[in-house]
């Protein structure tokens, strides 16, 4: 991946020349994983979900995050995603079904996407307009 090139333009190319190493990419090892062991995945996805949402609330105080997460404006987008997060950690311990883990962890990708443009504004309505647009077909 990196080469030693003298001047700062052979450095440069070869960062860039890479392909599918991209530092948001999974390998196919890492792809595997998933549909392999997805109560695994599940478990560990999930735990970094709430993470995620967890650091934000270090960061400005637990009472200003749960403040914000039920704002009028977002509230049933968390209340979506709080539920997909505990689907799936039901379907991957519980009930233990691959299939359901898979559909679950799906399911909560989409609610933190809403979830996530609930706070950029007016994202969800060009999100759903676009959505609208590409996927409506009149028959």
């Amino acid at each position: 991946m990196w080469k030693m090139g003298n001047d700062e333009e052979d450095r440069a190319e070869s960062f860039l020349d890479e392909d599918s190493e991209g530092i948001c990419s999974l390998s196919t090892t890492q792809s595997l994983i998933v549909f392999a062991i997805p109560i695994k995945f599940a478990l560990l996805f999930t735990f970094g979900n709430v993470l995620a949402v967890g650091s934000t609330a270090f960061l400005m105080g637990p009472e200003q995050q749960l403040r914000m997460m039920f704002d009028s404006v977002r509230v049933y987008a968390t209340v979506i995603y709080i539920g997909f997060v505990v689907l799936a950690l039901i379907c991957a311990l519980w009930i233990q079904s691959k299939i359901l883990t898979l559909l679950a962890i799906i399911c909560e990708i989409c609610a933190l996407i809403w979830y996530c443009l609930s706070y950029i504004p007016f994202a969800r309505r060009i999100v759903s307009d676009l959505m609208v647009r590409f996927c409506d077909t009149e028959l």
